[in-house]
């Protein structure tokens, strides 16, 4: 189960990204279709996942256009409620080395509350796991989690984007996994975080607040998981990237997937490492999100 926004993507290909007052020439202009919540979700049926999405569609076009590709890759949208006015929309600035900058309107994303999402967790009893990034109100993200937490379900949050006002004190004790990427766990740890040694640190710091497992997505130099009283490092597929847009998305539900699948905790991590890889070496969010057999074949590779 994922909860989270769905956005329409506008992407720009820029050489370089302009400074503060400057223009400069874009390549060209995409639409994708994203949002983490939808990623994720498309993410993780792509890995073999049976997934449900919650979360909110505007009234517009690109509604509808989330509804096929959800229906696409059979994922169950009857907790995506739809809302007059706009969907969520990204503007995203892509340079010619794959690096990206984003901008998020809400829009529909906005609606969603920590009783409707609460709500709609709950209509889903039998489910494994619940995976739930913060693009949406942290309230709505408490309230899906709590209530996952109280079903029983595996809880992941992903970290990204961190609000302005922080991590939500309680889902600190009802997270049972914490993603987060080297620039978010700096940022809600207060340690900086610039290799693997370091981001061990602060995932310790963050265990200390609560959680029961982080991990932190170091990119080429792979990830780190930490519990209280362990910890390990899981090294990078390497490849040749060109958008690292949604590689984070990949690499969420691809994990949330392989740990409903009951698989190794090692081979969840060493399977979202490789989906976070396959994702940076396709141009758009969800075109990007890789299928389970191109995630077993790089998994064949030792990286």
């Amino acid at each position: 189960m994922c909860i989270g926004s769905l956005n329409l993507d506008l992407v720009l290909r820029v050489d370089r990204m302009p400074g503060v007052g400057e223009t400069v020439t874009g390549r060209d202009l995409e639409r994708h279709l994203g949002g983490k919540g939808l990623n994720q979700a498309i993410a993780a049926a792509r890995a073999g996942g049976a997934v449900a999405l919650i979360g909110a569609v505007g009234s517009d076009d690109a509604a509808n256009w989330m509804r096929r590709e959800l229906a696409t890759a059979d994922i169950d949208d009857s907790g995506v409620a739809t809302v007059e006015g706009s969907s969520g929309t990204a503007l995203i600035e892509v340079d010619a080395a794959g690096d990206n900058r984003i901008v998020v309107v809400g829009g529909a994303n906005a609606w969603l509350t920590a009783d409707y999402t609460a709500g709609e967790v709950r209509r889903y009893p039998e489910a494994r796991v619940a995976l739930a990034p913060l693009e949406v109100t942290p309230s709505a993200v408490v309230g899906a989690l709590a209530a996952a937490h109280e079903l029983g379900m595996r809880t992941i949050l992903n970290t990204a984007p961190v609000p302005p006002a922080g991590i939500p004190e309680p889902l600190f004790h009802t997270v049972d996994i914490m993603v987060a990427n080297e620039h978010e766990a700096a940022l809600i740890s207060g340690l900086v975080v610039d290799d693997v040694n370091s981001a061990v640190t602060a995932g310790r710091a963050l265990c200390d607040r609560g959680v029961g497992t982080v991990v932190v997505t170091l990119g080429p130099a792979g990830c780190i998981w930490v519990t209280p009283d362990s910890f390990g490092h899981i090294p990078a597929f390497l490849v040749k990237p060109i958008d690292t847009v949604a590689a984070g998305d990949a690499f969420c539900g691809v994990l949330a997937a392989s740990l409903a699948q009951n698989r190794d905790w090692t081979e969840c991590l060493r399977r979202a490492n490789a989906a976070g890889a396959l994702a940076t070496t396709v141009a758009g969010a969800s075109p990007s999100l890789p299928s389970a057999d191109a995630i077993d074949t790089l998994c064949e590779r030792t990286p």
